[in-house]
């Protein structure tokens, strides 16, 4: 086989593993969907409690100046 030859189907090969595999990724689920949805609403939660934390803290500090 020639050193071209060779090349092409290295690189044929390497084009069916890439689509062989990405074929083969699996599919989320209901239940993986709304687990990642809660995970992402707690993030945002712990957020917004952080900020407000905050902000209660700023206002102690301010109190505390007058």
């Amino acid at each position: 086989m020639t050193k071209f030859g060779k090349n092409l189907a290295a690189g044929l090969a390497a084009i069916l593993l890439v689509a062989t595999l990405s074929a083969c990724q699996k599919q989320e689920g209901p239940a993986e969907r709304a687990g990642k949805d809660i995970d992402k609403t707690m993030d945002d939660a712990g957020q917004h409690i952080e900020k407000a934390g905050q902000n209660i803290q700023d206002a102690a500090k301010d109190e505390k100046k007058e």
